[in-house]
């Protein structure tokens, strides 16, 4: 069984200001560097203007959750930047709140608006992990245990029967109903491969997992 870990519970921003300038902390559950870096994206998308958008991310290097079967440990990918502000003034302390609070699988940014007044790197330092520890209290911290992916597919004359053992067995699934039906399947590490064997019997092996 592998550990459960510390993330955010949902998406939650924080706002407020120091000297004119104002300062928005965004965080995000993320399981891979992808989603991370896809947030991201979508916060400087929506703040073009903004004079500085500080990322900082703690998830799984190379994959998901799932990416130590069985258990060990999760080798973790952090990542931060200044994003213009002065060297060591942001995206640290941004991360040093992730790393303090022992969450991962989670990603930050904090926008900030100039307000006209430099507040010095003590002072950004400071603002910049408020951000984060806010948006952190905003979202809620919560105890989750790794959980893995894969795609079940099948024709439609198996798709009744692993439909079935998806909504039994309580886990996330979407269905897509194309040529043939996959099932795209978060579920516990513990628990994957029962369940893919439960699949594969269901099937009499027709089933196909990857």
């Amino acid at each position: 069984m592998t550990d459960a870990y510390r993330t955010v519970a949902e998406r939650a921003e924080a706002r407020f200001e120091v000297q004119g300038s104002e300062f928005i902390g965004y965080i995000s559950p993320a399981e891979t560097v992808e989603d991370a870096e896809a947030f991201i994206d979508e916060i400087e998308a929506l703040h073009p203007d903004a004079t500085h958008n500080v990322p900082a991310y703690r998830v799984p290097a190379g994959g998901a959750s799932s990416a130590v079967p069985g258990g060990g440990t999760v080798m973790l990918r952090e990542y931060q930047s200044d994003d213009g502000e002065p060297t060591g003034s942001s995206g640290k302390p941004a991360l040093n709140v992730l790393v303090q609070q022992d969450v991962r699988n989670v990603v930050a940014v904090v926008t900030r608006y100039y307000g006209g007044t430099n507040l010095g790197v003590g002072g950004l330092a400071r603002a910049y992990s408020r951000a984060v520890k806010e948006a952190l209290d905003a979202a809620g911290i919560v105890e989750e245990i790794p959980h893995e992916r894969f795609t079940a597919t099948v024709e439609y004359d198996d798709s009744g029967s692993v439909r079935g053992i998806l909504e039994s067995t309580g886990v996330e699934f979407d269905a897509d109903y194309d040529q043939r039906v996959s099932f795209s399947v978060r579920v516990p590490v513990a628990d994957a491969d029962s369940l893919r064997d439960r699949l594969r019997s269901a099937t009499s092996g027709r089933v196909e997992i990857e």
